[in-house]
């Protein structure tokens, strides 16, 4: 049904974007005149997250998928000097790609952060929503209430503290190997290999610098608390079909059950995979097998 991952990413070679005036990029697979999906990537990644997983979808679906940078992500312009990087924050980015594409309505792909916005922005604004189809990931990273005051305190240190220059490396090799060593969740060269590429810039000096904003990794000033996200769950009334790796970071932890609960009209697959099983050369394919039988059934009842 699919042809391999590296096949699809010849014929279906990406476009680069630059959208909202300029503010944010992205990358385009697909015709301008199909249906578009916008794909949204987890924290510290970027829209070459969808590089492997984007070609198969297009070719299974007949869709165009524009994946974003999100702000201080990728290519995309870092936020000005005295801003922090909330959550809500991305829910903008979504809409501005959404007015600047002219769609009223869009599917949405996300993954782990990414799908985390892609909820508030089905929650709060449901009639701009189609679907969500979610990739490992389910709801926002939340605090709970009591947790407020000293969330608060060290997102206020952090962001007093001075800015640490942009990690240097002396080429992509080392650059792709930090990102597996220092990665929250495990992750292997190879699937870290797009992510890294399109997240560092060469130096004068012939090495590669990371262009992420150093701010991304300061704690948030406020999280939402459980209740607050379970609620925004409760309040999406679009389909979801949720997607997890058997080595991901959902399973069967109490909050996950929770929060799959909480949704309406939800579908989910577990697969073969980790955190990352989009971009897995092992797992794509069947990540797209899933989301186009899935949505090819639905679509079709």
């Amino acid at each position: 049904m699919y042809h391999s991952d590296l096949t699809a990413s010849r014929v279906f070679a990406p476009q680069p974007l630059l959208l909202a005036e300029g503010r944010l990029a992205a990358l385009s697979w697909g015709r301008s005149d199909a249906p578009t999906w916008l794909a949204l990537h987890g924290w510290l990644d970027n829209a070459a997250s969808f590089s492997r997983l984007a070609p198969l979808l297009v070719e299974a679906l007949g869709i165009r998928i524009v994946a974003v940078d999100f702000r201080g992500h990728g290519h995309s312009s870092h936020v000005p000097e005295g801003t922090d990087y909330a959550l809500w924050g991305y829910c903008h980015d979504v809409l501005d790609v959404m007015d600047t594409l002219g769609l009223e309505q869009a599917s949405l792909l996300a993954h782990s952060m990414g799908a985390a916005v892609a909820c508030l922005v089905a929650a709060a604004l449901p009639e701009r929503v189609v679907r969500l189809t979610l990739i490992d990931g389910l709801g926002a990273l939340n605090t709970p209430m009591e947790e407020t005051t000293s969330q608060l305190r060290k997102g206020l240190a952090a962001y007093r503290r001075p800015l640490s220059r942009a990690p240097r490396y002396a080429d992509i090799e080392s650059a792709v190997a930090a990102r597996v060593a220092g990665g929250v969740t495990p992750l292997d060269s190879i699937t870290a290999t797009p992510l890294v590429e399109r997240n560092t810039q060469p130096t004068a000096d012939g090495h590669v610098q990371m262009r992420t904003d150093s701010r991304l990794l300061k704690p948030s000033l406020v999280r939402f608390t459980p209740q607050q996200v379970l609620s925004l769950l409760t309040d999406i009334n679009a389909p979801v079909l949720l997607i997890e790796g058997d080595s991901g970071i959902l399973g069967e932890r109490e909050w996950a059950v929770q929060a799959r609960e909480a949704i309406k009209d939800l579908h989910r697959q577990v697969l073969i995979g980790g955190h990352h099983l989009h971009l897995e050369p092992r797992a794509v394919a069947q990540v797209a097998t899933v989301i186009g039988n899935h949505w090819n059934k639905t679509d079709n009842r």
